[in-house]
């Protein structure tokens, strides 16, 4: 609809004698001004050298000379906006597909979503949950927008403190440990579990190994300089390093798997750091001095005096291995050359890496036109950190805590305050609805912000059934199937019915519009915030109104702006990445 009026309003600019490039259409900030609304009069006042307000007057003048099916009322508000009401007719229409059909700048695109990426040696936590979060928004709203997506991820497994985790594992005993053997003889959850948290304190000993006791240093850094080398070369394979790197990664791999299968989510197709360090460190030695500079032993890039707001990095270091930047340049580089014609690659880090990315992409546009064109093409998304507020989240889980328990001190929250609303459900479907209401609080308080904003947990507002939450949503959604199969028991059909619309349907036919916005911006918060709305309207329409009365007619209805109502939320959630159970 909101194409249609585009076109409308540019005919009519143009019978003005009026060239219009584009007209913005969109849905007015509250919807008793309207259905949609332009700014077109403003944005073209100057040219046609009258006040934004006569300018709006002349054009609903030219839309009104042509009748129109699709529009019921048509008026001038504030300084020249022109709202637009539309039909019932059309309203019901609009409620009445079975099918989204968006058009956004990514329909036909192939783009790249990277996220979820899993660090060796170090277990899911919450920084991880947070990217998958953003990143299972990004790539399901790109599909949503008509783009052919591939999910990758990016693994850190190769570095210095990789080397510093192996030393201590080595001196623990390696992998003949025993819970590595049951890990093997098991293949439980459990046990990985338990050998992956072991290895993420391998990696913090590392650290404080080698920072307290310098003497260590040679020695790891002998590790890194064998795992490098060997990994590079492709042909040694035989230290004992190499060996547990590659036992440790097969293991991390494996439990990332199950993680996200049970948060919802998957691995998608995995490009190791270790696949493209050597071709980083090939791209920045085969650009040195044109874009890279030789500096103590070390590769460094220094940007452009222009560029006030980048810093100098180093890509290669002084012992002659590639750092995260020139491993960027390599995936970078893997991407545009392995995955087709790529359009877009996004790819969703953490908001401290915002500066790490602009030099990595800039550095990256200056090695030649083909590369200026993927950094173009490249898009950092970022997510921010999650706080907890009230003393029990926070005293149990501190630190930087694991997702797992997270979403295991959430789902003891819920299952304090659900109470008597899932007592009627089975043990086992209310352990899974536990874990959906869980996953819903934590994605609808990360998704309701700007991607890259912290988020400070409240467990006391964001598990609410009454407000702005996940389990508000998804108890609304079980509502309307209950409702719907209720109806069905009494043989009432859900059909919309030649009666004035409601304000409900009005909000109702607005989803698509909202959807491609959502998308087109990468703004999940606006479709969250959407979903609040029709949910709240909904909840006020159902304690005024006899949704199942023994008025047959008004019943089917009331029914179908609810089956209505059940498709904007489930199709709404799954693009947030929550999965909408029929009953709570």
């Amino acid at each position: 609809m909101s194409e249609k009026l585009g076109i409308v309003v540019r005919e009519a600019l143009g019978a003005l004698g009026i060239e219009a490039s584009e007209v913005v259409i969109e849905r007015p900030a509250d919807i008793a001004h309207g259905d949609y609304s332009t700014n077109a009069a403003l944005a073209y006042a100057k040219v046609a050298g009258v006040s934004p307000r006569e300018l709006a007057g002349k054009l609903v003048e030219k839309i009104l000379e042509t009748p129109s099916e699709e529009v019921k009322e048509i008026e001038i508000a504030g300084p020249g906006f022109i709202n637009f009401r539309l039909t019932d007719e059309i309203i019901r229409k609009e409620n009445s597909k079975e099918e989204i059909s968006l058009k956004t700048s990514y329909s036909g695109k192939n783009i790249l979503v990277e996220h979820s990426s899993p660090n060796l040696f170090k277990p899911f936590h919450i920084g991880h949950l947070m990217n998958n979060i953003v990143g299972e928004f990004t790539a399901r709203a790109m599909q949503v927008g008509g783009a052919q997506v591939t999910t990758v991820a990016f693994p850190s497994d190769i570095s210095l403190g990789i080397a510093k985790a192996i030393y201590v594992l080595q001196k623990d005993g390696g992998t003949s440990q025993q819970m590595f053997n049951d890990t093997i003889a098991s293949g439980s959850f459990e046990d990985k579990t338990k050998v992956v948290n072991y290895l993420g304190e391998c990696y913090t000993r590392g650290v404080t190994l080698a920072k307290e006791n310098p003497e260590f240093e040679s020695e790891i850094k002998e590790i890194a300089k064998n795992l490098y080398n060997e990994i590079e070369s492709g042909e040694l394979h035989n230290s004992v390093g190499y060996e547990l790197w590659r036992k440790v990664q097969l293991i991390n791999t494996e439990y990332f798997d199950t993680v996200l299968e049970s948060i919802g989510s998957k691995l998608g197709k995995v490009i190791f750091e270790s696949e493209v360090a050597k071709n980083g460190k090939e791209i920045v030695l085969e650009n040195t001095p044109n874009v890279f500079t030789q500096s103590e032993g070390a590769y460094v890039y220094v940007p452009s005096e222009e560029r006030k707001d980048l810093n100098t990095l180093v890509f290669v270091n002084s012992d002659g291995h590639p750092t995260y930047e020139a491993k960027d340049l390599g995936l970078i580089e893997k991407k545009f050359r392995e995955y087709g014609e790529i359009d877009y690659s996004l790819f969703i880090t953490d908001n401290e890496q915002t500066h790490h990315f602009k030099v990595v992409l800039d550095a990256a546009g200056k090695i030649s036109e083909e590369w200026k064109s993927r950094a173009d093409r490249s898009i950092h998304i970022p997510h921010g950190r999650m706080l907890f507020k009230g003393q029990k989240m926070s005293s149990r889980l501190g630190g930087v805590p694991l997702a797992l328990d997270v979403i295991g001190v959430v789902e003891e929250e819920v299952r304090e305050r659900a109470g008597e609303k899932i007592a009627h459900l089975s043990d086992e479907e209310k352990k899974k609805l536990e874990r959906e209401i869980a996953l819903s609080a934590l994605r609808i308080a990360v998704l309701r912000s700007k991607p890259g904003m912290n988020i400070n947990f409240d467990p006391e507002s964001s598990l609410s059934f009454e407000g702005d939450s996940g389990p508000y949503l998804l108890y609304t959604h079980a509502r309307c199937s209950s409702l719907i199969e209720k109806g069905r028991k009494r043989g009432y059909n859900a059909k919309f019915k030649d009666v004035p619309v409601t304000l409900l349907e009005r909000e109702l036919a607005h989803f698509e519009i909202v959807l491609a916005d959502a998308v087109e911006n990468i703004a999940p918060q606006k479709l969250v915030t959407y979903l609040f709305e029709v949910a709240q309207l909904f909840n006020s329409f159902y304690a005024e109104n006899h949704i199942l009365g023994e008025d047959k007619e008004t019943s089917e209805h009331y029914l179908a702006i609810v089956k209505r109502l059940k498709e904007v939320l489930s199709q709404g959630l799954w693009v947030l990445g929550i999965s909408a159970p029929d009953k709570m």
